[in-house]
């Protein structure tokens, strides 16, 4: 696919999203799957927004960001004509919707992300693998919501004095997303107070037990602490991780490629046991893995691009202990690439969302509702993108994420949306 929206060999990027671009990602058997699941289904028959009507219609609120209830209904109507799910009088009023996205609430959106939120390329997209492992990455960001009782209450505000409050409350997300698509697989939500549990890293641990064992997990050196390193190991993924340059990793054996081998003991483990168990890898010797965790290190340093002499040293942690599978060199490459993260979280915020803009959503439960429609909307814009790249053989970063999020909302009335 060029820049201009042609696909080399397969017609051209409105092709593709003619085809329903989420109508293909999020398929109508997973949402009565979720809705099942939930127990949310419809309370009568023949209702005009029974809840897999919702489902399409959250995530067409994020595609239409800017637009309200009544605008995007209109949108919609003749799609869902098309589908048998509206009439030709379909046009419900703003406090039908908001009922029954209250009756939907957030735990279908939730259950539909979690059916349907998959890694989206291939063995042939470009950029995607390093080896057999498909690079992924976990990162965080921050959503304002609107300063209501409810949402103050439930989500908090952060800072800690009072003047250095944010102006809304704010819900922390938390993505495991795959670097090649942008496409977020894995997500979890919660205040973004300052409070215990509120973190990045107490909502990346929830996240952890998802991950696959062919992939590579590549985090900066926030997400680190020894037991969420262990919890995300033992999944089976591969894992490439950023440390703090304070964090004590002894030089067991130094590697041909520059990287060296070495042990991560246990935090609470110190003194002469500590000495113990370091000497105990040094030979090779099987470790209790509460106790320490064998890891190869690559460190290296980034020029400063101003000049003014302050080199960033950078010290990587990672599971891949054979050099043959992957040099310092590939991993220190393979670290970068998770800002292409970066770029997803841009593409959901501001591309898609708006910039600066605060969800519409005035209590706790439609306001995850809602985060979980951008979700999956930005999901299926991420594979349909990656898929015509894949296609036209080349990486999806050269696809215009904003040229397709508007193709995709002048294609929303085609009869494939929703299918």
């Amino acid at each position: 696919m060029t820049q201009t929206g042609g696909v080399a060999g397969g017609g051209v990027l409105t092709d593709w999203i003619s085809l329903g671009v989420l109508a293909s990602s999020v398929p109508r058997d997973a949402v009565d799957d979720a809705v099942a699941v939930t127990g949310k289904g419809a309370r009568r028959a023949g209702g005009k927004l029974p809840p897999h009507v919702m489902v399409y219609f959250v995530m067409a609120l994020a595609l239409f960001a800017d637009d309200d209830y009544a605008e995007v209904a209109a949108r919609l109507a003749e799609a869902l004509r098309g589908w048998g799910a509206g009439g030709q009088g379909w046009d419900p009023t703003p406090g039908g919707i908001t009922q029954a996205r209250q009756r939907l609430g957030p735990e279908v959106m939730a259950e539909v992300f979690r059916q349907v939120a998959v890694p989206a390329a291939g063995l042939d997209t470009a950029g995607a693998f390093l080896g057999r492992w498909r690079l992924m990455s976990v990162d965080g960001m921050e959503w304002d919501v609107p300063d209501t009782e409810k949402n103050r209450a439930a989500f908090g505000s952060p800072g800690s004095a009072a003047d250095d409050r944010a102006a809304f409350p704010r819900i922390r997300v938390v993505t495991v997303s795959e670097c090649g698509s942008h496409a977020p697989v894995l997500a979890a939500m919660g205040p973004a107070g300052a409070g215990k549990g509120t973190g990045e890293q107490s909502l990346a641990r929830k996240l952890y037990p998802g991950l696959e064992q062919d992939w590579l997990l590549i985090a900066d050196r926030n997400f680190y602490n020894w037991k969420d390193w262990c919890t995300a190991a033992d999944s089976g993924a591969a894992l490439l991780w950023r440390v703090r340059s304070g964090l004590l990793l002894p030089v067991l054996e130094l590697l041909p490629d520059g990287s060296w081998r070495s042990v991560m003991i246990n935090p609470k483990v110190k003194g002469a046991r500590r000495e113990a168990l370091i000497e105990q890898a040094r030979r090779g010797g099987d470790l209790d893995p509460d106790q320490g965790r064998p890891v190869r290190v690559v460190e290296y340093q980034v020029p400063d691009r101003d000049g003014d002499g302050k080199d960033e040293l950078i010290a990587l942690i990672t599971t891949i202990t054979d050099a043959r599978q992957a040099t310092a060199a590939v991993l220190a490459g393979a670290y970068h690439e998770r800002w292409e993260h970066e770029g997803g979280n841009q593409q959901l915020k501001t591309y898609l969302r708006g910039p600066g803009k605060v969800l519409r959503s005035g209590s706790p439960a439609l306001a995850e509702q809602e985060i979980w429609g951008y979700l999956l909307t930005h999901y299926a814009i991420s594979a349909l993108t990656c898929a015509a790249a894949t296609a036209a053989g080349i990486d999806p970063d050269r696809v215009k994420f904003t040229r397709t999020v508007r193709i995709a909302r002048r294609r929303v009335a085609d009869p494939a949306f929703p299918p």
